[in-house]
């Protein structure tokens, strides 16, 4: 796997991330938020047959695939991996969708389709771990139709960090956190209009129950013999001299996640202007109006009834 010590370089990783790691596992796992929070995607942005749905950053397919099962939806995928490319395609063909569902290599910040196409684009936590926050935004609403929805599932810092452990734990992570605001100042830069927001790290949410780290921690998510595996296929990519330094990075991440609690895993979703970035009609910020949890949005039919199980059952 290609990687870089830095989220959106482009020399070689020295060791793995927390994302490579948890992409290096043979079980198929949902990203964090889990069944329930792509259930949530699929009712805001309405979701229905025929409808064409991009997931940037898609990895081993499971979201995608369960767009395509749940909501008959055609859907493509990409993903700098060559090897989850190849592995998700392999999968599809086997449940025999794949010609609802085709998944292929791109960059993240030149994806491989012509303008306005899709219905509904996706970006993955993973959108920011070789591409520019910014540039990756403005892909996804390129490659969607005027109107059309482009949804964000990203880290966040709640708090502001000093600008080197930025970066120290942003590759540490895999990922590229941004404050809130900076988020939402990207998607209206990029066109984007009624722009909604919802955290899936608090604990008084109707959608999230109890808290939930925002990022798979490598330390509880596996059993120790799927560690292992895990570990011996980094191995094989990294040597030895990377395993030593993922397993280090492993206790300053589960750190940060468990004692320090400084980032939210939120969904952010807006609707493709077309030509224009203009938000008349709406708040003064170009987003939906505020709604207490479990208060039903305006787009929204129901709420989330799924757990975080194995995709496959």
């Amino acid at each position: 796997m290609s990687g870089s010590n830095r989220p959106g370089g482009t020399t070689p990783a020295v060791a793995p991330s927390m994302l490579d790691l948890v992409r290096l596992s043979p079980r198929l796992l949902f990203p964090p938020g889990g069944r329930d929070l792509y259930r949530q995607i699929a009712l805001l942005s309405d979701l229905g047959e025929g409808d064409e749905v991009l997931v940037v950053g898609s990895g081993n397919g499971v979201t995608l695939d369960y767009f395509v099962q749940e909501y008959g939806v055609h859907g493509s995928g990409v993903d700098f991996d060559e090897a989850m490319v190849a592995a998700a395609t392999a999968r599809a063909r086997e449940k025999e969708v794949a010609e609802r569902l085709q998944f292929q290599e791109g960059p993240f910040d030149r994806l491989p389709y012509r303008d306005g196409i899709f219905d509904v684009a996706v970006g993955e936590l993973g959108l920011t771990a070789h591409a520019d926050p910014k540039r990756a935004v403005e892909e996804l609403v390129r490659v969607t139709r005027p109107g059309g929805t482009v949804v964000a599932v990203q880290l966040a810092w709640k708090a502001p960090v000093e600008e080197s452990r930025r970066r120290v734990l942003s590759g540490y992570l895999g990922v590229r956190p941004l404050m809130l605001v900076e988020w939402k100042r990207i998607m209206r830069e990029a066109g984007l209009e009624r722009i909604h927001i919802e955290d899936w790290t608090d604990e008084q949410t109707a959608f999230r129950p109890r808290i939930v780290k925002p990022f798979p921690d490598f330390a509880e998510l596996f059993s120790l013999p799927e560690k292992i595996g895990i570990l011996r296929r980094a191995w094989g990519r990294w040597g030895w001299p990377g395993v030593k330094m993922a397993l280090a990075r492993e206790r300053e991440v589960h750190e940060l996640l468990t004692e320090e609690r400084i980032l939210g895993l939120h969904l952010l979703k807006g609707v493709n202007g077309g030509a224009t970035v203009d938000v008349a009609g709406g708040d003064p910020a170009g987003e939906d109006p505020p709604h207490e949890p479990g208060e039903p949005l305006p787009e929204t039919r129901g709420l989330p009834l799924f757990g975080t199980e194995n995709p496959d059952g």
